[in-house]
């Protein structure tokens, strides 16, 4: 098979980035585009965000997760730690993580450090989730090989019927990353390809050097 794509072209003629114009922090920019793309006319998840680590076989692997938290400090998405990607940030904590809003025609792309969260917030976030993915965290060796769906259903079950009618304690195999990080880049697509690109890289000072990028 052999799949000819070079004839697939978009304009992008949705918006404009400036410089002059951009917040001294970034993550005041990040939450404005966050609220725009938001509430945009759309079905899809606005906080799906793709994550990159360097896996222990040495090759990069991305996959999405949910942002579920951000502050200056940096953004918060919750996974099993023995998982694949919590083994790989285990071994190299440096990471990449991106969004791209379609609607908006706009993506951002975050470098930086990942770090568990205090266990108070993760047991306070597990606590507010349905009770179904409260068991699915404890049902699923996240990322191992299984024989069949079916010891899958045996586990949840299993599970199921041990906390029957008590409190589901958060597995202490899962929790929170907090993604801290070191630079920041806006892209706004434009016409001609010539998209707009602001860097927001963090300097020893803890203050933010901006800078426009070639697309």
């Amino acid at each position: 098979m052999n799949s000819d794509l070079s004839n697939y072209r978009k304009v992008y003629l949705k918006g404009e980035l400036e410089k002059a114009n951009v917040p001294k922090v970034p993550i005041d920019l990040f939450q404005q585009w966050f609220q725009e793309a938001e509430s945009s006319e759309t079905d899809s998840e606005t906080n799906a965000m793709n994550i990159a680590s360097i896996g222990l076989d040495g090759y990069p692997k991305s996959r999405i997760v949910l942002l579920k938290r951000f502050t200056e400090e940096g953004f918060i998405f919750y996974t099993n730690y023995n998982s694949e990607k919590g083994k790989s940030i285990n071994n190299n904590p440096l990471v990449c993580a991106s969004f791209f809003w379609e609607q908006q025609e706009r993506q951002i792309i975050i470098k930086g450090k990942a770090e568990k969260i205090d266990e108070k917030i993760s047991d306070e976030y597990f606590q507010s989730r349905p009770e179904g993915s409260k068991l699915g965290a404890w049902a699923s060796n996240q990322s191992e090989v299984v024989n069949n769906k079916e010891v899958l259903n045996e586990q949840l079950a299993s599970f199921t019927k041990k906390f029957k009618n008590k409190d589901i304690a958060r597995p202490k195999h899962w929790g929170g990353y907090m993604i801290k990080p070191i630079s920041i880049e806006f892209w706004q697509g434009r016409p001609n390809r010539m998209h707009d690109r602001i860097r927001y890289t963090l300097l020893e000072n803890m203050e933010w050097k901006i800078e426009r990028l070639a697309p």
